[in-house]
């Protein structure tokens, strides 16, 4: 038996890879800034400590004695730093495995001018962390998933809030459901490291438009949809598929079965 060190272990993608390895017979560990609920009932075989990428406390307890770390946890502008704490902690508490996940397209998107950086610096971001993965003397395996349906729900939903919805031209994209990365991770987990492995998405690419208009029709909300040209090197890439990975398909949930259906952790 195995003990799991889940990064992000109350977040989207690390409350599912959690229940998985609890599911395997496997002792979980969830890294959390914050502590449980008073009341809350306590699942066997997991157990709850408290600490914080971004200032190192409580790292150093959390990495002590893990088998494996699924690097789970992930901030929109500081992902590189969190994840060089993290290292940092793992190699002096020994070697662990790393399981971390990045994003479809880390390496795929360039960089080339400010704008580029400013819309879409995230995937720069992730392929540094990447790096710090690859170069931290740790055994490791790094696995890129698509957007997350539940992020194209959240900037549906927040676009929709007006009558007249934007939508950037041509950008392609590739969503997956959560449940499908989370048993993947859950199968790395248990694996050896592997290194970069093949990339996870969902079963569709469409144009932003298309995810936006099914969203308004699954809502019942009537909008008109505006497409508006985004400049730069980024976004032509992301238009001409850089993000997307169709030969990689495995996703088993569309997009509007994951509207049109209750969710949760299966």
């Amino acid at each position: 038996m195995a003990l799991v060190l889940i990064t992000g272990g109350t977040g989207t993608l690390g409350r599912q890879v959690a229940d998985r390895v609890r599911r395997s017979g496997d002792e979980v560990r969830i890294l959390s800034r914050h502590p449980a609920k008073p009341g809350a009932p306590r699942e066997p075989g997991v157990q709850r400590f408290v600490g914080d990428l971004a200032t190192g406390r409580g790292i150093a307890e959390a990495v002590t004695g893990v088998d494996v770390i699924a690097h789970c946890a992930g901030g929109p502008k500081d992902d590189e730093a969190l994840t060089r704490t993290l290292v940092a902690a793992a190699k002096k508490a020994g070697a662990p495995h790393i399981v971390s996940v990045s994003v479809v397209g880390a390496d795929r998107v360039p960089m080339r001018s400010r704008i580029d950086r400013t819309l879409f610096g995230y995937f720069a971001m992730k392929l540094a962390t990447e790096r710090v993965v690859r170069q931290s003397g740790l055994p490791w395996t790094v696995l890129r998933a698509s957007q997350f349906f539940e992020l194209i729900e959240t900037v549906a939903g927040a676009l929709s809030k007006s009558p007249v919805v934007p939508t950037f031209r041509g950008l392609k994209f590739q969503p997956v459901d959560v449940q499908t990365v989370a048993d993947r991770m859950a199968e790395l987990i248990r694996g050896e490291p592997a290194g970069l492995v093949p990339e996870v998405a969902g079963p569709v690419v469409a144009d932003m438009a298309v995810f936006v208009r099914d969203y308004l029709q699954v809502k019942g909300k009537r909008r008109a949809l505006v497409p508006i040209p985004l400049p730069g090197a980024a976004a032509h890439a992301i238009a001409a598929g850089a993000i997307t990975a169709p030969d990689q398909a495995v996703g088993r949930q569309t997009w509007v079965e994951y509207l049109t259906t209750a969710r949760g952790p299966r």
